[in-house]
């Protein structure tokens, strides 16, 4: 009886020390690369993260309320492996595998989680408090201590992207000239000393109340980040944004990464039918155009019918009106424009069959958002651009909620919240202008920076960017009412600009010039009215480099489109096609750059030439000053 009493004593003995400390837990990524540990130390929660053994990030802070003490009552881990289907998006089926670690805790007598997960290609942090009395205000703060010798980049709204600096040059981009110190925009580009990538963001804003969106600032020692927003709370259950970081062997595999996206909350729209990912022609900036046969465009009936006849012919699917077609507004009234008849136009677009998506803002006054909508589906319009309404959340998320009720796309304009993942949760948010817009402000970005943009901005997700110019020469004379102020300013060409389409992703990709300008170079045009827009099986970045070139391909079916560009430098790529099929043979048409193509003395200069090729065969591009290339692949039969 003693020997049986000790043997049950010892056995208990050695399952208290097997059982797992609630002050230290480590997770690693499916692939067992990747390993988070969090540790409690004297009542604050820290996380390390490391590759390989390597260490990625140093001891950094997590924390909801300034200040106080956690206790960790209870930890479990799980595993997931599963895969959905986006509306539109990059790929056609998205794989969600990570593993989860769930920590119950208490902060200060308010009790909640903390949940931690690791992919193979990044990692995120949520708090969620429960429901019950809490103070009316938490601080959510995520460090991020980084090792010496990156370069940081970082999106700087609409003028070209920070970077590369070392984090003394980030430090002084945040203090600036100013007294007010500058906020770090996301994502944070981080190009480690080993030439690895890591991003830093947010996702799920959507599921999170009273709280704007992430920025970020430098922490207190050398290396840090940090994230730091104050959040409104009530006695409901709070959850917090993801807070993101993502890793990559190249800048381009950070654009592709499907962490951000799985991290949303799922779709809530019952049906999607009514969604429609496409192209649009767009009227803005051809303003002041003079087409061959004399008529100048402007805000006027037959400039839109025009664009309405091109778009059915060349089978583009919608044609987007923008600002001016209104003079004034009041409550549940818009004054038109006098040369305007806009229920002809809308007549007319419905005989071809071309949707419409209209602008608005409140510059020149409040229609009222609840009666907006259903007045833009009155009228029949299939989206709403809607402008100037910065980087508000709250009216971000109701607004995207009410024009999915109205089943109108959205697209917001002019320093829009990023809200990464929000095309998961309400794909009726199509995409939205979280970069520099070609010819926004009336300023020409750089081939540089559009380089910039398309491996930074684009992290976040779709981009309304406006690319797709082929009257250059007429633009950069000053022949637009719409373009850059600075004549001779815009630096791109022809075969850049086809393949900017396709490099920067988007639900709708707005192609800015006139369409007798697309009719005169219908050749190259081609790659841009094949493209099947947001309807891409799957996406890669062949090549990349910040602020030097991209190449990316994506893929409907059997058929492949490409684009790559570089910058002012000029290159040439290897297009290794080892993605093709074996052993079938494909057509190929290349649209590109000649000898004699410059992107500041000769933008316009281009070819087209058709081939075939096979699995395995290496296309050498040569990519002229600014230049882009551009390849269609199909099955030769």
């Amino acid at each position: 009886m003693y020997k049986k009493l000790l043997l049950f004593v010892l056995l208990i003995s050695c399952l208290s020390s097997c059982k797992k400390p609630l002050d230290n837990a480590n997770l690693t990524s499916p692939n067992g690369k990747l390993n988070l540990q969090i540790e409690l130390t004297d009542g604050k929660l820290n996380y390390s993260l490391s590759q390989e053994e390597k260490a990625l990030l140093g001891t950094s802070a997590l924390e909801i309320f300034p200040n106080a003490t956690i206790s960790i009552l209870d930890a479990s881990e799980s595993e997931s492996n599963t895969s959905w289907k986006p509306v539109w998006g990059q790929f056609s089926t998205i794989q969600d595998n990570f593993k989860e670690l769930q920590l119950t805790i208490d902060v200060d007598g308010v009790g909640g989680k903390l949940l931690a997960r690791v992919y193979d290609e990044g990692v995120a942090f949520r708090f969620v408090l429960n429901e019950g009395e809490k103070p009316a205000e938490a601080i959510l703060k995520c460090e991020y201590t980084l090792p010496e010798g990156c370069n940081y980049f970082t999106p700087a709204g609409e003028s070209e992207p920070l970077g590369p600096v070392t984090y003394s040059g980030l430090t002084d981009y945040v203090q600036g000239e100013s007294k007010r110190k500058r906020r770090i925009s996301v994502p944070l580009v981080v190009e480690a000393s080993n030439n690895k990538y890591l991003a830093l963001l947010e996702s799920d804003l959507y599921a999170a109340k009273g709280i704007s969106s992430m920025q970020l600032g430098l922490g207190t020692t050398e290396g840090a980040i940090e994230s730091v927003n104050k959040v409104e709370l009530s006695d409901n259950e709070w959850t917090s944004p993801w807070r993101v970081i993502l890793f990559g062997e190249t800048a381009g595999e950070l654009v592709v990464n499907t962490v951000p996206v799985n991290l949303a909350t799922p779709n809530k729209l019952e049906n999607t039918d009514w969604i429609k990912p496409g192209k649009t022609l767009w009227d803005w900036r051809v303003h002041g155009y003079t087409a061959p046969d004399g008529f100048v465009y402007g805000i006027n009936t037959e400039s839109y019918k025009r664009f309405v006849d091109f778009a059915d012919e060349k089978k583009i699917d919608y044609f987007l009106i923008d600002d001016a077609w209104y003079k004034h507004v009041t409550k549940g009234h818009f004054e038109m424009s006098d040369e305007l008849d806009l229920q002809a136009v809308i007549e007319y677009a419905a005989e071809k069959e071309v949707e419409l998506i209209l602008y608005y803002d409140r510059k020149n006054g409040e229609y009222g958002d609840d009666e907006l909508f259903p007045y833009y589906q009155s009228l029949g319009m299939k989206g709403i651009k809607y402008g100037f309404m910065g980087s508000d959340p709250e009216f971000s998320r109701e607004a995207i909620q009410k024009s999915a009720q109205s089943r109108l796309l959205i697209d917001f304009h002019d320093g829009p919240v990023p809200f990464t993942g929000m095309r998961r949760t309400y794909p009726n948010a199509i995409t939205r202008e979280y970069c520099h817009a070609q010819q926004d402000s009336r300023r020409a970005f750089t081939p540089e920076s559009f380089i910039k943009m398309a491996l930074i901005n684009a992290i976040t997700g779709p981009l309304d960017m406006n690319n797709g110019n082929f009257d250059l020469t007429g633009i950069n004379a000053g022949l637009r009412e719409k373009g850059p102020r600075k004549t001779n300013s815009y630096f791109s060409t022809v075969a850049s600009e086809a393949a900017r389409t396709l490099i920067i992703f988007s639900g709708l990709v707005c192609i800015p010039d006139a369409p007798e300008a697309y009719a005169a170079k219908a050749d190259i045009f081609e790659f841009i009215q094949k493209m099947p827009v947001g309807k891409w099986d799957e996406s890669r970045v062949l090549h990349s480099k910040m602020t030097e070139y991209i190449s990316t391909a994506r893929r409907q079916g059997k058929e492949w489109f490409i684009g790559s560009v570089y910058n002012q430098q000029g290159g040439t790529l290897d297009i290794d096609l080892d993605f093709l099929e074996e052993g079938t043979e494909y057509a190929v048409t290349y649209y590109e750059d000649t000898e004699e193509t410059h992107c500041k003395t000769n933008p316009e200069a281009y070819q087209v030439r058709k081939g075939i090729v096979k699995k395995g065969d290496v296309v050498k591009t040569v990519i002229a000053s600014g230049g882009g290339h551009c390849m269609w692949i199909r099955p030769v039969n």
